[in-house]
């Protein structure tokens, strides 16, 4: 009944917000407590999961997870939006723009974006890339008329290939270490891996998603950047616009603190005073708040109106976003609390098939089922550990293909979904175009990219 419980919960949540239009963060909330009324239902007279066995558990457990998922990133979310805007307004986003067409071309700037996804991906969360880049994006969108969706899709299945295979990030790192396997070895073939994946469903998929919104003829709505630019228009034109060198600056202040405090802790002693202080220099909330202060500082001589003004500004966009976000994060817990995750997990393990896709398709339901590509990879390694040391194929392989089935196929239960959404201006439809089956791709890709490796595995370095 809880598979059947579960079935129902994604099939009225998509019908709700594509087909019925229904806003959606009034979808998720009322699938929430739907999806938890249900599955009690489903216990009556049994056994109920443990602080899951009463309509006010099912209240408790919407409420918290909404305030741990905006506490995670509600403070970067608005700091985020408010360096986009300084970036944007000062006319730096239009430089670096124009910069990235020079370099590469308006038909190759999908590369760019990806590598840049891929890059920044591995130190710094991937709502906050969402977050630093759309501005960005949006300006080059509707400059080389490249589709938005494509390009949203792109640098999310780029940084999120990277979040999920790419050491030192946690979720590669817990799956490593449950799996006992060589943590030197498992990065080299996993950031391979992870290359792979973000080809295939970044640039290749991208490309693709691209022709059709060509062909169709589609078209994009830009009419916030339009309205601010005509705003500013006759200020604006009395000011020189930011250099693409002082806006990257803006971008790069964060990361590179953020970088500071992920990569010390491998160069300093555990106890030093130094480590301390750049670790929490390091904390995204706090590197963003000293990035929105650089941004605020090194933009107002080119700004066409006050900092307070564009400050207030940010702060007014940021309030839907969190709000869906939110219920997001608290539908993805209903699903974990009630014990639809445990059930899935159960029921595949009870069908015989080779390692390697056991390994990726427990963790991509799981991925479905909670939202969450961190608890898909940490739980299906806890599952999949025993069996990998004993089906002869190499654990590295095993490890590489549990961290790929932790892309893609991110669902209205995932927060990450509503982040690349509402950040690049995206309808429901079109992000699961470019980031939903995109990032499906690139994990597909990277399990046959491990398959193939797994042919060869006895003359691989390290796969014996």
């Amino acid at each position: 009944m809880l598979m059947l419980v579960f079935i129902v919960s994604i099939v009225v949540l998509l019908l709700c917000i594509i087909k019925i239009k229904l806003n959606a963060f009034v979808s998720l909330l009322a699938c929430a407590y739907g999806t938890g009324i249900l599955a009690l239902l489903t216990y009556m007279g049994g056994t109920a999961p443990e602080g899951f066995a009463t309509l006010s558990d099912v209240s408790t457990c919407i409420t918290n997870n909404f305030g741990s998922t905006l506490g995670s990133i509600g403070i970067v979310t608005g700091l985020g939006v408010m360096l986009g805007m300084f970036m944007y307004e000062s006319g730096g986003i239009d430089n670096i723009v124009d910069k990235v067409l020079s370099l590469v071309g308006p038909k190759r700037s999908q590369y760019a974006v990806c590598v840049a996804g891929f890059i920044t991906g591995i130190p710094v969360f991937g709502d906050v890339v969402y977050i630093m880049f759309a501005p960005m994006l949006r300006v080059l969108s509707r400059k080389t008329g490249y589709s938005m969706a494509a390009y949203g899709g792109a640098i999310a299945v780029a940084t999120t290939c990277t979040f999920a295979l790419v050491l030192p990030t946690a979720p590669p790192l817990a799956v490593a270490a449950a799996m006992d396997v060589n943590v030197g070895i498992f990065f080299f073939y996993a950031l391979i891996s992870a290359f792979v994946g973000m080809f295939i469903g970044g640039i290749v998929y991208g490309g693709i998603i691209n022709k059709q919104d060509q062909k169709k003829g589609k078209t994009w709505d830009f009419s916030d950047l339009d309205a601010e630019l005509a705003a500013n228009k006759d200020s604006a034109s009395k000011k020189e616009k930011m250099s693409a060198g002082k806006a990257m600056s803006i971008l790069l202040v964060p990361i590179f603190l953020i970088l500071l405090g992920s990569f010390s802790a491998f160069f300093l002693p555990e106890d030093s005073a130094v480590l301390k202080v750049l670790s929490f220099l390091g904390d995204k909330n706090v590197a963003m708040t000293i990035g929105v202060l650089y941004a605020a500082f090194i933009s107002r001589p080119y700004l066409p109106r006050s900092i307070t003004d564009i400050m207030s500004s940010g702060a007014d966009k940021v309030g839907l976003i969190l709000l869906i976000t939110g219920a997001g994060g608290a539908y993805g817990g209903v699903l974990k609390a009630c014990g639809i995750a445990s059930l899935i997990t159960g029921t595949l393990q009870g069908f015989h098939m080779p390692v390697l896709i056991m390994c990726f398709v427990i963790a991509q339901v799981l991925r479905i089922a909670t939202g969450s590509t961190t608890v898909a990879l940490t739980t299906t390694a806890a599952i999949v550990a025993t069996s990998a040391a004993t089906s002869g194929i190499s654990p590295i392989l095993c490890a590489i293909a549990v961290c790929a089935g932790g892309i893609g196929l991110s669902l209205p239960n995932d927060s990450g979904f509503w982040a690349i959404s509402r950040f690049f201006h995206l309808s429901e439809v079109d992000t699961i175009r470019g980031w939903t089956l995109g990032g499906f791709v690139a994990g597909v890709s990277i399990l046959i990219f491990v398959c193939i490796l797994s042919l060869a595995q006895g003359f691989l370095p390290g796969l014996v």
